[in-house]
């Protein structure tokens, strides 16, 4: 770690731990958006980029103070718990080496379970979540104008703080700018998913919309790539279905239909005819993203009971690429990466709890008995359309930095949002069937490159 970086850690690690309750997660935001992977702690096989260390104050910071789970532990709740605890579980059928066994898996289990653990404290009113909201605005601006100089000088100026190169990623003849981020559509796409809760803002801070929603395209642009795109015209998309949220299960049962129809008219799968489409700057491999869930369905038998080890079999040579141990493809899809570490059930698991979060929002916001909540409504809804687009952007990224912080925080601020508004019938559910342990085990923070989630750190 340089001095600028352990200084940085000194004044947003106090700032963590002082700071209101409704603030601690604007402080985490800002530690994982102005410093990059390249900055942390190297503990013989463990590495700590800064992220994590700001997730272990974080931590320190809730234990201190005695800070609670808001609405007690919920449905959402549970299914995380199953999934990191399966995925656990699932860790020790895998190589105990480098980038792969338990110790690996609980980096993962690390990464994920704080940062839900700590939105879920933190966040537990709409007010608190529109002051976050409000926060990520603002935060957002620098990394943005950035990279709006970083593609036009072709220079990161976040490259001094190591982790990530100084010269720009060019495709097609495009700069690609990554700001602090580990690629340019994984900048792009924390962006496009933060465009919606801008919007869900507006009427509670303009100023801070208005800074947001132009930090968000700008991010989206400059990243030059179709992925994020196709996120932010999503979730647009849904934030504009408001007026006719009430028909949101006919639309999501036509779009069945509709993918049918096409899987019956074309002599292609239906997700290669709609992904191989959405190429929006000429420089998309939305080809490879297609033939990698094609190979993924032919080679189930390898991964779907615990995952898998290999995969660079998978794609053929000069199709597919390679990541850094040589032994996986490179995984651009978040459920196939949890396959890959944890088989079927990891993915269905992540399905079943993003299922649980969508369906809440749409219930909550059609409820008759919250006709005069007309604010807060809407506020969940764009917090669903974030989601909604966090998850469709998952087919065609796998999260694997700091980015994971929004993927998970938009989970988080939805599981503590609709845990405080249910119904005190709806609260009390638990039976000897859903029962969990208190904990997920104790998580390590080590991670290798190279494997499904992709390359976080490098571990010696």
């Amino acid at each position: 770690m340089s001095l600028i970086g352990l200084a940085f850690f000194i004044v947003v690690a106090i700032a963590l731990l002082s700071v209101r309750r409704e603030y601690a997660p604007v402080s985490l935001l800002i530690g994982c958006c102005y410093m990059t992977t390249g900055q942390g702690l190297e503990l013989g096989s463990m590495s700590l980029p800064m992220y994590r260390l700001f997730l272990l104050v974080g931590l320190l910071r809730v234990l201190m103070k005695g800070e609670t789970l808001v609405g007690g532990v919920n449905r959402i709740d549970k299914l995380v718990m199953w999934l990191l605890g399966w995925m656990f579980f699932a860790s020790f059928f895998h190589e105990y080496a480098p980038g792969s066994g338990p110790v690996y898996m609980l980096g993962i289990i690390f990464n994920i379970s704080l940062v839900y653990y700590l939105v879920r404290v933190w966040c537990g009113t709409v007010d608190e979540v529109v002051g976050v909201v409000v926060g990520v605005g603002f935060v957002l601006l620098p990394v943005a104008v950035e990279m709006v100089f970083e593609q036009a000088l072709g220079k990161n100026l976040f490259a001094s703080l190591g982790g990530i190169p100084e010269s720009v990623i060019e495709r097609n003849g495009r700069l690609r700018a990554q700001g602090p981020f580990r690629h340019p559509i994984l900048a792009g796409t924390v962006g496009a998913a933060c465009l919606p809760l801008m919007i869900g803002i507006w009427r509670a801070n303009r100023v801070a919309a208005m800074t947001g929603i132009a930090a968000c395209v700008m991010m989206v642009m400059a990243s030059a790539s179709s992925g994020p795109v196709v996120s932010m015209m999503v979730g647009l998309g849904v934030v504009m279905c408001w007026k006719y949220r009430r028909h949101a299960k006919r639309a999501i049962w036509t779009g069945l239909i509709g993918y049918i129809v096409i899987e019956l008219i074309s002599n292609r799968p239906a997700y290669h005819v709609i992904v191989t489409r959405l190429d929006f700057t000429g420089s998309s491999t939305a080809y490879y993203r297609a033939r990698l869930i094609d190979t993924t369905v032919k080679h189930f038998s390898e991964w779907w009971l615990f995952g898998t080890d290999y995969t660079r079999h998978w794609i053929p040579e000069g199709i597919g690429s390679v990541v850094a141990d040589g032994k996986h493809m490179d995984i651009t899809n978040y459920y196939i990466g949890f396959g890959v570490g944890a088989g079927l059930l990891a993915i269905l698991l992540l399905l079943a709890i993003l299922r649980r979060c969508l369906a809440e929002v749409l219930r909550h916001v059609n409820d008759p008995e919250d006709d005069d909540d007309h604010g807060d409504r809407f506020m969940i809804w764009c917090l669903g359309a974030s989601l909604f687009s966090h998850a469709v952007s998952a087919l065609s990224i796998a999260y694997f930095d700091q980015s994971q912080t929004f993927f998970w925080l938009s989970v988080a601020t939805l599981s503590s949002l609709l845990s405080v508004r249910a119904r005190p019938e709806e609260m009390d559910d638990e039976d000897e069937s859903d029962s969990l342990p208190e904990s997920a085990p104790a998580p390590s923070a080590e991670i290798h490159a190279g494997r499904p989630w992709g390359p976080v750190v490098e571990t010696r």
